[in-house]
């Protein structure tokens, strides 16, 4: 491990170097690049740097009981020790957890695709209390919401929704919400108090940047037609809203969120780009998961991760068996319990593979 440390010190020392050249400075994608890299391991430098500052004094320390010391200050130096001891340990850890292979989407925004499924209206519902779940942490973490495109059911909610989260780091702690999301209650329609369960798709797909995934003109077809409403009804008598049909994977986004047809455009090729990047994203999953498969599951559109059941305030996460009596709560937004313990299991199951 600590062969692998000195070799990130390294190589951060060297960039600092290729960051200071001339040459670099004036060439643009060399300069993203390395200054992505020097940004990526930063925090694993300090963190080795101030191990090694604490085990140095760690051994001073020692060397120090070997000398002739009055009673008092021998129980200093002792203190002393256990608490660099307790410090050794943190930064160990901590320092196992840096060198786990970083996931290069953790950084990017978000593009969040929630579906009413199978429960009719009741779905519909429960895709509009997620979309409000996930708004409510996002504005908790400090991060920008936008809707890209709304499919607004009749009876409220959402037959489905497509929204951008925009902030830092906002993939890696969200990146585990794709799946199936079960929901028991029972409906304000049911008169007989029956409990009906329903599902709402969750897709969590990373922003794909222009030099990420290449999509030219001429694989894209682009139709124009008038926005609707629910119902069906014209609520715009412009051609402003857009479908774009990428042709080689087939891939088609529509967006009418917007009056304008050059927005409504931007917003559907960000989606594009995102789903066409999810999708080669998904293939190179599928070769990883025919070697090994992730604690917290790999991200089947299908899987069936979380059920929210209302009598009992309930939340329950399948893939790591975690129940939480704090249905409410959650549904406020306040699912950092879940997001943290998806993190810690998903982070020992990486250095169970480094360890193998």
């Amino acid at each position: 491990m600590f062969d692998r440390l000195q070799a990130v010190e390294d190589r951060y020392d060297k960039l600092n170097e290729l960051l200071s050249d001339p040459e670099i400075v004036n060439d643009t994608n060399k300069l993203r690049d390395y200054s992505k890299e020097q940004s990526d391991i930063q925090e694993t430098v300090e963190v080795y740097r101030r191990y090694k500052e604490v085990t140095e004094q760690h051994q001073d320390a020692k060397a120090m009981l070997e000398d002739k010391l009055d009673a008092e200050m021998r129980e200093m130096v002792k203190e002393e020790i256990s608490e660099l001891d307790t410090e050794i340990k943190q930064l160990e850890e901590r320092l196992k957890i840096l060198l786990i292979p970083k996931d290069p989407n953790d950084d990017k925004n978000v593009i969040f695709e929630i579906r009413g499924a199978a429960g009719g209206d009741e779905a519909a519902l429960f895709a509009g209390d997620l979309y409000r779940m996930y708004s409510r942490y996002a504005e908790s973490q400090g991060w920008k919401t936008e809707v890209m495109e709304a499919n607004v059911a009749g009876v409220g909610g959402y037959k489905e929704i497509i929204f951008m989260i925009t902030g830092k780091g906002a993939y890696s702690k969200l990146k585990f919400e794709n799946g199936a999301h079960r929901v028991q209650r029972v409906p304000e329609t049911e008169s007989g108090g029956r409990i009906h369960t329903s599902t709402a798709t969750v897709a969590c797909l990373p922003e794909a940047e222009e030099v990420e995934v290449e999509i030219h003109e001429k694989d894209i077809r682009v139709d124009t037609f008038a926005s609707s409403g629910p119902g069906g009804q014209s609520v715009n008598t412009t051609m402003s809203a857009v479908r774009l049909t990428h042709i080689p994977t087939g891939t088609v986004v529509s967006c009418q969120d917007e009056k304008s047809q050059i927005k409504n455009k931007e917003k559907a090729m960000k989606v594009l780009r995102a789903r066409v990047y999810d999708k080669f994203q998904q293939e190179k999953q599928a070769e990883y998961d025919a070697n090994r498969k992730s604690a917290v599951g790999t991200g089947d559109r299908s899987e069936r991760i979380r059920t929210y059941n209302f009598p009992q305030n309930r939340v329950t996460d399948h893939r790591i068996g975690l129940t939480i009596q704090k249905l409410d709560q959650i549904l406020e937004g306040k699912i950092d319990e879940v997001i943290n313990a998806l993190i810690m299991e998903d982070q020992s199951s990486r250095l169970e593979a480094l360890a193998d």
